[in-house]
């Protein structure tokens, strides 16, 4: 994976491998996921210990996405095509455009022929090739045309748990992948496991049954299939997982958790 400008913050030293969990780290984690200036000097290992609580990360900034669908769609009423530019462009440049890199690197890969490792080389080249724009204009349209979609009275919740939803599908891609021996998203997937992965689904399953009832719950679930499938993409095309398809599985999940509720939604589930 390309270092972006905000990896290249946090060191990476492996005397720092075996540290104590600390919440500098956790903290570390929520400046390495968002725009927040902390000023956190944490390596990535003690971020990566984290990693099973990403999706409290994803509650926070879900918090403040919905808020801002709430306040579009209501006290402001805003047509729903133009709130929903405006709550999209929030959600992806809140985290920095960090996961969207990802999502465009994913799509020049997989676009690609060739080995594995020649794929992974693609994906990691600076240029943007046809197959990264393709995939981040599906990815986009969608999970924008799903939030236009979204009723009044839903936006918040919807929002909320969508935000849950996109880490919980980073985190289940990180549990069942193989790392690539290079790169940052190495350490955050040697630090998930099935028993940490099953802490992380009952919190944020409960988190989206208090929020949205069996609804949230769907949504949720749709973050882990979503991260399931990544999963399954990377084994065929890649072999290896990298920081940028931990990146492109948060984007998928967040489209594919709100296009499922909204599909509930008009279902009248």
């Amino acid at each position: 994976m390309k270092r972006s400008p905000r990896e290249e913050l946090f060191s990476d030293d492996k005397k720092t491998e075996n540290s104590p969990f600390s919440w500098q780290g956790f903290l570390g984690l929520v400046s390495f996921s968002t725009i927040l200036p902390l000023n956190i000097h944490s390596t990535i290992q003690e971020m990566a210990r984290f990693t099973f609580l990403w999706p409290l990360i994803g509650a926070f900034i879900g918090i403040i996405v919905g808020g801002f669908g709430w306040l579009l769609f209501n006290p402001i009423h805003l047509y729903p095509l133009l709130s929903a530019a405006m709550i999209y462009s929030l959600a992806i440049s809140f985290t920095g455009f960090h996961h969207l890199d990802g999502l465009v690197d994913f799509g020049d890969g997989l676009m690609a022929h060739g080995s594995p490792e020649r794929r992974i080389e693609i994906m990691r080249d600076k240029k943007i090739g046809t197959g990264g724009l393709a995939i981040l204009l599906s990815v986009s349209l969608i999970t924008f045309a799903s939030i236009a979609t979204i009723p009044l009275i839903y936006i918040f919740s919807t929002l909320f748990v969508s935000e849950i939803a996109a880490k919980m599908s980073l985190i289940s891609c990180a549990t069942f992948s193989k790392p690539l021996d290079n790169g940052t998203g190495q350490y955050f997937i040697e630090n998930m496991n099935g028993k940490l992965l099953m802490i992380s689904v009952a919190f944020t399953l409960t988190l989206g049954f208090f929020a949205f009832k069996y609804i949230g719950i769907l949504g949720i679930m749709g973050g882990i299939i979503a991260g399931i499938i990544m999963v399954l993409i990377t084994r065929r095309s890649f072999k290896y997982t990298t920081g940028d398809i931990l990146g492109a599985s948060n984007e998928v999940g967040r489209m594919l958790s709100i296009l499922i509720m909204v599909i509930f939604i008009l279902w009248g589930f």
